[in-house]
């Protein structure tokens, strides 16, 4: 039997990009994280060893199926049972972005559209990452589902921000990129039930291969239009839910779980590509100090808005809102689009861009390191309601009269 070195590389490299981040977990490195500081390495120290087109296409197949899950799990309907806060929520939110965008011209020197997305880049939670990594956070259900409404919703915001930004260079181009992203928004729908008709009956447990085919579709349309391969990816899975009534088994359970699943396998080559596009001029000491400078400004000012929105909107006591706005923290992919656009339509400079990737790396990591313990403050606490009412209740009966006591009748 004859294996060839180039087969044995890159048997190597799979095993250890699916093993060793998560080895790493232990240490409340998140997977992600390290995929891309092996990116980096590599693509220092190793590039000709996976300089070829397979791995773009992999890591599109990564993003596409993360943000077609982001996108599955969005809930119209509770969105809607959310709209006086969630109104809230993202007023404040418009308010902080616009509030970066001004600093970044006056101060940075920016012209607004690098301004407004490196805003966007800082201060726009990662719903994919997020997502993936909530139920394993420890917080209860309903601080769950408020990280979740509340990450979903500044997605689509930042998503809608995103794409007008990136097309406002020139009107004409704004207007016929809008005319495609809607008929993209009208099209889907259609292709699924189309598909839904014609090749589903005749092809049983096909839904998640025809899924994820048409939110890759969508996503390279939406990057046709210079707005990345997450917008499309979104929408496709959007749109999927939304016909759940018509296709039941579009949006299942298990197909919900099978694009997890997926993504869990996919996701880590995008984050290893990413790395491997660091330019080498952003691997430099000032890099670091831009993203140490930009994590003590802004997290602060993330997690206080997302804090001081859980206390007095959603009404979250106690250490509860604290633990909402620290789980919102992470920016990776997002930051990570935002720097790549930064840098190669805008053109900015790499110091700036290996900023990026350190506060991104800043902001993705804290939950790891303060999550555990305000949760286990939460267990202490649930501990302690549980004892009281233990007391309470035996108060209650020993001074409660017996049935037999002579003294009760």
């Amino acid at each position: 039997m004859h294996i060839s070195t180039g087969t044995l590389i890159y048997l190597g490299f799979v095993f250890g990009l699916l093993v060793i981040p998560r080895t790493l977990q232990r240490f409340r490195l998140p997977a992600p994280l390290t995929c891309v500081v092996l990116g980096i390495f590599v693509g220092t120290f190793f590039r000709s060893l996976v300089d070829d087109k397979v791995l773009p296409v992999v890591a599109t197949l990564g993003i596409a199926s993360l943000f077609l899950f982001a996108g599955l799990e969005v809930d119209l309907p509770e969105l809607r049972r959310h709209i006086p806060r969630l109104t809230v929520y993202l007023l404040i939110s418009g308010l902080v972005l616009g509030g970066g965008t001004w600093v970044a011209t006056h101060f940075l020197h920016m012209a607004w559209q690098p301004a407004a997305l490196l805003a966007l880049g800082l201060f726009t939670p990662s719903t994919g990452f997020i997502l993936d990594t909530l139920p394993h956070s420890g917080l209860d259900e309903e601080e769950r589902r408020l990280v979740s409404i509340n990450a979903i919703a500044g997605e689509i915001m930042a998503l809608l921000v995103l794409f007008v930004v990136s097309q406002a260079g020139s009107m004409r181009t704004l207007a016929i990129s809008s005319g495609i992203l809607a008929l993209l928004i009208v099209l889907t729908p259609m292709l699924f039930l189309v598909l839904g008709k014609y090749v589903v009956p005749h092809a049983p447990g096909s839904e998640f291969s025809l899924l994820l085919m048409v939110a890759i579709l969508c996503a390279v349309v939406s990057n046709g239009l210079g707005v990345h391969f997450l917008v499309g990816a979104f929408v496709a899975g959007i749109v999927a839910r939304m016909l759940q009534d018509r296709m039941t088994t579009l949006a299942s359970d298990t197909n919900l779980q099978a694009v997890r699943l997926f993504s869990t396998f996919f996701v880590p080559f995008y984050f290893f590509n990413e790395g491997l596009e660091v330019p080498a001029g952003a691997l430099v000491w000032r890099a670091v100090l831009y993203g140490l400078a930009l994590s003590v400004v802004v997290l602060p000012i993330r997690v206080a808005k997302d804090w001081l929105e859980s206390r007095l909107i959603a009404r979250r006591r106690g250490k509860s809102g604290v633990r909402v706005a620290v789980a919102l923290a992470p920016t990776l992919i997002f930051t990570l689009v935002v720097a790549g656009m930064l840098n190669e339509a805008f053109h900015v400079g790499d110091e700036l861009f290996g900023g990026l990737l350190v506060y991104a790396a800043l902001s993705t990591i804290l939950p790891s390191f303060l999550l555990p313990g305000l949760v286990k403050e939460l267990a202490f606490d649930d501990l302690d309601v549980t004892e009281a009412s233990v007391t309470e209740r035996s108060s209650l009966t020993a001074h409660e009269p017996s049935l037999h006591d002579p003294a009760a009748e």
